[in-house]
């Protein structure tokens, strides 16, 4: 009987059955509370990785864009300070005729000798393969057949691309006494030139040309920006010249 009556009371079994019931709303309620936090830890990893990459391309866009004003910054700038020696940064030439770019320089550097601001002018440049005259040869002979004087024109024929010149001329400089000068490039082209004279000892300021191909459309110049940017960059992390941006940077 008493058997009888403990099985068939209606609240034990209520209270069996919540009980039951609870066990597995717990064991439900923690086994969601594991997999929230495990899903979370996964996550963590991913979003740590997202925020460092946005990261490094806001560090990246704010150098390469710094570094493009100060391009066209120093572009800007035409400091005819007196100096030592105009030198007059080499471009292509063809069987000693200056091409379109080298002339503009070396009219440019001509204007500034004839304005005293320094009694030398420094052609730079070597020859390519099959070339009868350095890019030196060809801006000598240039200058001279336009007035100036044989001895305020010093051909320095060495140097593939603008690091190899400018080291050219400090050996020089070195040797003859020179410490100061103005270097005559196209506009885009200045601050790398000015930053390769000043690492390799000689204290340099800029005047760039205001003619020829290189600043003949906005286009073009917008161009040539780009391609500084990259040159100046890649020249301030290796201290190597500007090869893969093209030969015509040097």
């Amino acid at each position: 009987m008493a058997d009888h009556r403990l099985s068939g009371q209606p609240g034990t079994n209520r209270r069996l059955s919540r009980q039951s019931t609870n066990g597995r709303l717990s064991r439900q309620s923690t086994n969601g509370r594991l997999s929230r936090q495990s899903t979370n830890r996964r996550g963590g990893l991913p979003l740590a990785l997202v925020r460092l990459v946005i990261g490094a391309v806001l560090v990246g866009a704010l150098i390469v864009g710094g570094t493009a004003f100060r391009v066209w910054q120093v572009a800007r700038v035409d400091d005819r300070d007196k100096a030592d020696v105009v030198v007059v940064l080499g471009a292509a030439q063809y069987d000693g005729t200056p091409s379109a770019v080298l002339s503009s320089r070396l009219d440019h550097a001509a204007r500034l000798w004839r304005d005293g601001v320094a009694p030398l002018i420094i052609t730079v440049g070597g020859r390519r393969v099959g070339d009868a005259y350095t890019e030196a040869e060809a801006g000598r002979n240039y200058l001279t057949s336009y007035g100036i004087p044989n001895k305020a024109v010093v051909p320095i024929g060495e140097g593939r691309d603008t690091l190899e010149s400018l080291q050219a001329v400090a050996r020089r400089a070195s040797a003859a006494g020179w410490h100061t000068a103005v270097i005559v490039s196209d506009p885009w082209h200045s601050l790398r030139a000015r930053t390769m004279a000043e690492d390799l000892g000689l204290n340099s300021w800029t005047s760039p040309t205001r003619s020829g191909p290189i600043v003949q459309t906005r286009t073009i110049q917008a161009q040539y920006i780009v391609r500084e940017c990259a040159a100046l960059l890649h020249y301030r992390f290796t201290h190597a010249p500007a090869g893969p941006y093209g030969t015509d940077l040097g």
